[in-house]
């Protein structure tokens, strides 16, 4: 009763949000460009950015959009830079924010942009002239792309402004919605009916060996009745039609942080751990397989890595000197922006390349004709 009391004033603030934008109070733009918005309900921890690379790779590999002008549109958390940015490869967090930099270097040929108003990035993404005369385009220090045909917005489920075409939401299998509470008590940064309202659910994090028994118990305890299985689909109680899939956390070969790495550390049976992300269990799981973590530096999401933080990584590089350093790939965006690290602790950094996949093929393709019928 306490907990409803308190989260009551925020509970307000959140449902007469969404009633202005249900009664047309407040404006909605929608981009002129199919569009797939890709987001959450919590703080964090979903996987927003591996799924934006997964529908990247589904869109790349088809036939309707594999030749087409592809674009990623983020806010570009931290970042320093105002305005529309096109991200740039040789870019550094600091002008992009971690993720966007992340996902640019992992697809170079795609168009990749930061702008806090994601109405003003879809309409620059999709007419790249505006820019040219624009407010912001004076900002802009990489002007030259070519129309997109499809946008891709990332972490953009709570922005009301924009309605994409397509919209999908990320549920973490490791925190349900419908056991989590409002921010502050609980991780809920929106209310969870919310998730209703998206033409998609996605369960991420799951155990590769999930059973149809308990994919049929999330899709009731999410609100969907009557599951099909073989069409991924169930119905919301207004009669809706929702789509429902089920993802696992894959993880790459591990690969040098800087050109200097020495592949030799990584056949070391010691290692320590550093990562700001929102939640690093999947990866500590992952590397307790091959190697005894002796260290681990665990820090808030999107750190800012300071001078202190690389110095007790270093000495505990020292008190160890045959372990290999590891972090996320995320983290290894910022880490490459600093100058201070030592050449001897560059050769023994790495990071652990993510990746999100379906639990079968079946499944993937399944999605991959879903997502093409949601496009048209």
């Amino acid at each position: 009763m306490i907990d409803k009391i308190l989260l009551f004033p925020y509970w307000l603030t959140l449902k007469l949000r969404h009633l202005a934008y249900d009664c047309g109070l407040k404006k909605v733009h929608t981009p002129e460009v199919p569009s797939i918005c890709v987001g959450n309900v919590t703080v964090g921890g979903t996987g927003k950015t591996p799924h934006t690379e997964m529908l990247l790779r589904t869109l790349l590999s088809s036939e309707e959009w594999g030749n087409r002008n592809l674009a990623v549109l983020s806010r570009g958390y931290k970042r320093k830079t105002k305005g529309f940015q096109q991200v740039m490869a040789d870019g550094t967090a600091k002008e992009y924010g971690d993720e966007p930099l992340q996902i640019k270097r992992k697809f170079p040929l795609v168009t990749v942009a930061v702008d806090s108003s994601r109405a003003e990035g879809c309409n620059f993404l999709s007419n790249p002239e505006v820019l040219q005369t624009a407010k912001k385009g004076r900002r802009c220090r990489f002007k030259d792309f070519p129309a997109a045909d499809l946008i891709i917005l990332d972490d953009a489920y709570q922005h009301r402004a924009v309605k994409a075409r397509t919209s999908i939401v990320l549920v973490d299998y490791n925190r349900p919605t419908f056991k989590d509470h409002l921010m502050p008590l609980g991780k809920l940064r929106d209310l969870p009916e919310r998730i209703s309202a998206a033409d998609m659910i996605i369960v991420s994090k799951c155990p590769a060996n999930l059973n149809a028994w308990e994919k049929c118990q999330w899709s009731e305890a999410l609100g969907l009745k009557g599951y099909n299985a073989a069409d991924h689909f169930g119905h919301r109680k207004d009669g809706k039609k929702q789509y429902i899939f089920f993802t696992k956390i894959t993880y790459d070969t591990a690969l040098p942080v800087f050109p200097e790495g020495d592949a030799r550390y990584l056949y070391a049976k010691r290692l320590i751990l550093f990562s700001g992300i929102a939640n690093d269990t999947p990866l500590r799981h992952y590397l307790s397989s091959t190697y005894k973590i002796v260290r681990h530096f665990n820090f808030p999401d999107h750190h800012k890595f300071s001078r202190a933080d690389i110095l007790s990584i270093r000495d505990a590089a020292d008190t160890y000197p045959t372990s290999v350093v590891m972090t996320t790939e995320k983290d290894c965006q910022r880490i490459r922006d600093l100058k201070q690290i030592p050449g001897n602790l560059r050769q023994r950094m790495f990071y652990v390349p993510i990746k999100t996949e379906f639990l079968s093929e079946e499944d993937r393709n399944s999605f991959s004709s879903i997502l093409e019928s949601l496009l048209k």
